[in-house]
Parts: structure tokens; sequence; C-alpha cells
């Protein structure tokens, strides 16, 4: 099914949305966490951002190991570079793991973290559990965002590094 898309694998087609969305929705969700007064023009951004990203992370790996089976199929992997290609999958699986936390820690700033968060303030009774809920959200997903840009990058770089160099 992800196997290939108008003759063309699917997966150098298919990364290039989790390359683009995965940066995009770790820094709007810090965005989101530490300047309020974005909050209230990007929080239905967020919520899309955090839906659609860990979609396109799953369709980039289900696709990767589709290609792979693929290529083992036809022979065109040697046995030796079967780690190489084993290594990139396991960071992919990684990569895709991490974005779904940031993907619900995304949801959970954007549902929980109210874009005006001065008013929820004023409130003695809600203040307390408010501002910690804000803190405690924030404090993850920029813990999120950064778990998650360290493995896109060290899965594309070990994806070009296997194409281009055959490392």
């Amino acid at each position: 099914m992800l196997e290939e898309f108008m003759g063309l694998p699917a997966h150098p087609l298919l990364l290039h949305a989790a390359v683009i969305f995965i940066p995009l929705l770790a820094l709007l969700a810090v965005a989101y966490a530490l300047v309020p007064v974005i909050r209230p023009h990007v929080r239905w951004v967020l919520g899309v951002l955090a839906l659609v990203t860990p979609v396109a992370a799953l369709l980039t790996k289900l696709s990767g190991d589709a290609f792979f089976r693929r290529m083992q199929e036809r022979g065109t992997v040697t046995p030796d570079f079967v780690p190489v290609i084993q290594n990139h999958q396991d960071l992919g699986t990684m990569t895709l793991v991490v974005t779904i936390v940031l993907g619900l820690v995304s949801l959970a700033l954007a549902y929980f973290v109210a874009p005006r968060a001065a008013a929820m303030v004023t409130t003695a009774g809600g203040a307390g559990t408010s501002r910690t809920a804000s803190l405690v959200l924030g404090a993850l997903a920029v813990l999120a965002a950064a778990v998650s840009l360290y493995y896109v990058v060290r899965t594309g770089d070990s994806g070009a590094k296997a194409v281009w160099t055959g490392q």
C-alpha cells in the first residue's frame, strides 16, 4: 500500500512531510508554551499540527519499512548493508514514538493552557492549578520538542548517509 506512488518509491516522497511537520510542531509547541501572547492566534494551528504530524511520521515509517522489504525481495540490498538500514529503521521508530508524545503534549497544551492565561490567574481558586498545569505542560512541551528534533535530525542524517555514501 505505501510502497509506491506513481511508480516511485513512496518513502522518499512521504518523508518530506515528516521533515517539515516535526520541526514545525516542535517550534510551535515551544512558542505556545513560552509566549502567552501568541496563544489565541496559533491555538488551532497547534491542535491541527499535533494531529497531522504523528500521522506523517507513521506514514513515513510504514513506507520506509515497505521500501526496505521491496529492496530485500529484489536482492538490491547486500547483507553487509542491512545493519545500516536497520539502524535507520530503529531511529525512525524512535522518531515516530517521540513525535506521538510531542503530539499528545501539544494537544494537552492547546486544551489545558488557556489562550488568555492572565484571565485565569485572577481567580483565586483556579490560579494555582492552571499556573501549575501551564508550567508542567510547558516544560514537557520543551522537552518533547527537543527530543523530537534530535531524532528527526538523526534519522534524516542516517538515511541520507545510507543513500549518498553507503554508510
